[in-house]
């Protein structure tokens, strides 16, 4: 894992990020209420908090088949799980992008997040694209501006380092 890469310095312990998008952003949102280990953190269509994602999305089974049950069945288990109830723990800087119309990860649980991190002074950026659902695609700008705002979101917190030229083409006349 993560020590394996530290140990064979393949990785920095001080500059470690993590990310992901779906259900690699509702790890990334778990994950950062666990550790305070990366500094920097990509949370894409991530969910927070599970009663109102089996309620809500377009995939139900997936909270039944991933929390062994319905809420009310195993509702300590989807408590337990949800990273709503742990984001006090969060330090890490937050960079969130969803898509308006989500029906797989309502745009809610990227609003929740941010509320949260907001509200414990935690750095973080939410972007919604609008007109766009879980996939980013319906606007190819909307990808293209998706990629720019992460890559300044990590050279931001020092894990990038960009020529003169990409610096341009990142900052794009605004910082």
């Amino acid at each position: 894992g993560v020590d394996a890469l530290i140990r064979d310095e393949i990785a920095n312990p001080k500059k470690l990020a993590i990310g992901g998008y779906s259900y690699g952003g509702y790890l990334t949102n778990w994950l950062i209420t666990q550790t305070t280990r990366f500094n920097v953190a990509l949370s894409g269509a991530g969910g927070v908090e599970n009663v109102v994602d089996w309620g809500t999305n377009d995939m139900p089974i997936s909270n039944f088949y991933f929390l062994d049950g319905f809420p009310w069945e195993k509702p300590d288990r989807y408590q337990r799980e949800a990273a709503i109830f742990q984001l006090d723990q969060v330090r890490t800087p937050t960079h969130i992008v969803t898509g308006e119309n989500d029906i797989r990860v309502p745009v809610a649980h990227s609003y929740l997040l941010e509320r949260a991190l907001y509200a414990l002074n935690v750095p973080h950026k939410l972007i919604v694209f609008p007109n766009e659902g879980h996939n980013i695609d319906r606007n190819p700008w909307h990808e293209k501006i998706k990629i720019r705002e992460e890559l300044k979101w990590l050279h931001k917190y020092g894990h990038i380092c960009v020529s003169t030229c990409e610096e341009s083409l990142l900052s794009n006349g605004t910082n």
